[in-house]
């Protein structure tokens, strides 16, 4: 997996690379409202996970999620780490969990 020095130069790469939609997290689903898409856990599979440390406050850290929906759409989510933690459904928190972790 590439390492990218600025969450930007992340971003920018992936679109290059199909992820071109914005996904966002909400309670039990990713959404997609360009596509007017609304995916499960079971629907979705994290590509590429990329963290970046914010420069003077460990607080401005921030988490990218590169998405493939079952569906062949791909996009990403840019989170704060943690950010949604608490007002995420259990199995939308476990995909994102499981699929980060396996990330090296």
């Amino acid at each position: 997996m590439k390492m990218f020095e600025t969450l930007s130069e992340a971003m920018e790469d992936l679109k290059k690379r199909g992820y071109t939609h914005d996904f966002l997290l909400k309670y039990d689903v990713l959404e997609c409202e360009t596509l007017d898409l609304r995916l499960t856990a079971s629907e979705f599979h994290v590509d590429e996970v990329h963290r970046f440390e914010g420069l003077n406050d460990p607080d401005d850290s921030t988490i990218l999620f590169a998405i493939s929906a079952t569906n062949g759409s791909k996009g990403l989510i840019v989170d704060a780490y943690g950010a949604y933690a608490d007002t995420l459904h259990t199995d939308l928190i476990k995909r994102l969990k499981l699929d980060r972790d396996t990330q090296h």
